[in-house]
């Protein structure tokens, strides 16, 4: 049974709650050049939204002698530096989306694949609880584009993820949640999602209301 509004809204943290892929892009080439390698901004859009243990795993083709691990503690870190000295970034919209929900008592997760302490740092700033739940790149398996973290983020929340909506802004994210059977709306910013099997596309999160989220859902979970 579709409801008029989502049983649950899972959201995705970088590139859709908050601007923080120039920070891996820029922890990214920093680590690379370390080693001697070098690192195209083409090479750096390839990687947004996938886990960080696949990005660990390119940063080792590229010549870093590091572990899995410590790519992924060291890339983390560099993230969390420049958090602390220039704030969160929150996107346009997102922060007051996410609290006007906060409001209407709809739960939310989110559904990220950086690492456990960095969702946190990013959650425990925003100034209100915004999450029930969280799902981070530690607690799964499989990263995005699989749906295990979709369907974790449902089951923590104790909902059906078919009655759930999704927010992503990369390819692999609004796969693992398609895949995972959640209606998805793709806010594009870094990356185009022309092809991607989002069912809805919104420029923006900016002005968009709990009113705007349950009409997507209504129609789109309709189908």
């Amino acid at each position: 049974m579709t409801h008029s509004a989502p049983a649950a809204v899972l959201w995705d943290m970088d590139g859709t709650l908050v601007n923080t892929e120039p920070y891996w892009i820029a922890a990214e080439t920093e680590l690379i050049e370390a080693f001697g390698g070098s690192w195209s901004h083409e090479e750096a859009l390839q990687l947004i939204g996938s886990g960080l243990w696949r990005s660990a795993q390119i940063m080792q083709t590229k010549g870093v002698a590091l572990t899995e691990v410590e790519i992924i503690d060291n890339l983390t870190d560099k993230v969390i530096e420049q958090l602390v000295e220039f704030g969160i970034p929150w996107r346009p919209g997102a922060r007051e989306l996410l609290m006007e929900l906060r409001e209407a008592r709809i739960p939310t997760a989110l559904v990220t694949m950086s690492v456990g302490r960095m969702a946190h740092h990013v959650a425990d700033r925003l100034g209100f609880v915004g999450f029930d739940a969280v799902v981070s790149g530690d607690d799964v398996t499989n990263s995005k584009p699989h749906p295990e973290a979709y369907h974790r983020g449902a089951e923590l929340l104790g909902v059906d993820i078919t009655q759930c909506l999704a927010i992503e802004d990369s390819p692999p994210g609004i796969a693992s949640a398609s895949a995972a059977g959640a209606v998805v709306i793709g806010v594009p910013f870094m990356v185009e999602l022309i092809d991607s099997p989002a069912d809805v596309l919104w420029p923006t999160l900016d002005g968009r209301t709990v009113s705007d989220l349950s009409a997507a859902f209504l129609i789109e979970g309709a189908r």
